[in-house]
């Protein structure tokens, strides 16, 4: 029996029992299947001739073509897989017990100051107006050629994404994967599905509720209707779409986010930047810092192996403290709510 072959029950159980993303499956099945397909190759018939010393040739001939980050989790990945082996009785022994995790170089991450995403933001909403003002003039003079409907949508569709980006903190798989029935305009909430399949509500501020309000009203419809009538139903619930009408990919976005920052003469900066940037935001906001486990997954972005800032408790809480903020420490009503990650515990 090829050792490859247990690539898909182990992925199955990280699905059904452990319920792992589907990027992390996507990784793990990667990772394993290439690893297993190896001692394939070096002639392992069962996994139990595989042996520390098998591991570590591995690792060693991964090491020279991936980075220290990549081997971290294609070495996770694989003890993972050993330790399932061994509880399925696979094995007897687990060889990769004793198989070290390489150390990754902790770099602090890149962040905007406040005037730099208020830049950001203000750029997208500029972009939106002046594709509303030029068709707006358009039809008010006799033989213009109006700008392009799909320019429109697109302009709002961004102006929609960046708030909403930098409103609540969310992944940016966080935000492809949201659909019209995510928001609660009348709570300013949305529902958002994180790793591992766990579901929170975020609040968000006035400004990305109108963005989003007319990005459905006005523009949502245009790139809808390029949609083939054909193509899967999931692209009909989406919130964000792209060009030809399919639920919008998280590349799409990633461009959105660097062609609007060079425009705003900002550093080249990634969507993930915009979640550090918000949490560091409402940290300077005045956030209370403790050092509880359960607090952790409040803010969006906090490391395992950092003290967690505990913003508050319940959707409530955030939007009375937002309420009476003082408007100098809610930069455009967003950067108040940004973290406000709620992990319903």
């Amino acid at each position: 029996m090829r050792l490859e072959s247990q690539v898909d029950p182990f992925i199955l159980y990280l699905d059904q029992v452990l319920g792992l993303s589907a990027h992390t499956l996507k990784a793990y099945r990667s990772d394993v299947g290439e690893f297993l397909h190896l001692m394939d190759l070096r002639g392992k018939e069962d996994l139990g001739q595989i042996t520390i010393v098998d591991l570590r040739s591995w690792m060693a001939h991964e090491d020279q073509t991936h980075s220290r980050s990549t081997m971290a989790r294609k070495t996770v990945a694989i003890r993972r897989f050993f330790a399932y082996a061994q509880e399925q009785g696979l094995i007897e022994a687990n060889p990769a017990s004793a198989l070290a995790t390489p150390r990754i170089p902790q770099h602090l991450p890149q962040v905007l100051n406040e005037q730099q995403a208020a830049d950001l933001m203000e750029q997208a909403d500029s972009d939106a107006r002046e594709a509303e003002e030029q068709s707006d003039k358009s039809g008010e003079q006799e033989g213009s050629e109006p700008p392009s409907a799909q320019h429109q949508a697109l302009a709002l569709r961004d102006d929609a994404m960046l708030e909403l980006l930098y409103a609540t903190g969310m992944r940016v798989a966080e935000l492809t994967g949201l659909n019209l029935s995510s928001i609660d305009a009348d709570q300013r909430t949305v529902r958002v599905m994180g790793k591992g399949s766990k579901e929170r509500v975020v609040p968000f501020g006035l400004p990305a509720l109108k963005a989003v309000q007319a990005w459905v009203d006005e523009g949502r419809p245009v790139l809808a209707a390029h949609r083939k009538s054909s193509q899967e139903s999931d692209d009909e619930q989406a919130l964000f779409l792209g060009a030809q009408g399919r639920r919008v990919g998280q590349r799409q976005v990633r461009d959105v986010v660097h062609q609007l920052a060079g425009q705003a003469h900002l550093p080249s900066i990634s969507p993930h930047a915009l979640r550090h940037s918000a949490a560091t935001h409402l940290l300077d906001g005045g956030l209370t810092c403790v050092k509880s486990r359960r607090c952790w997954d409040t803010l969006p972005c906090a490391p395992p192996n950092a003290t967690r800032m505990f913003p508050l408790s319940s959707s409530v809480n955030a939007m009375s403290w937002l309420s009476h903020a003082p408007k100098e420490l809610t930069l455009r009503d967003k950067a108040a709510t940004s973290s406000l990650v709620l992990s319903g515990n």
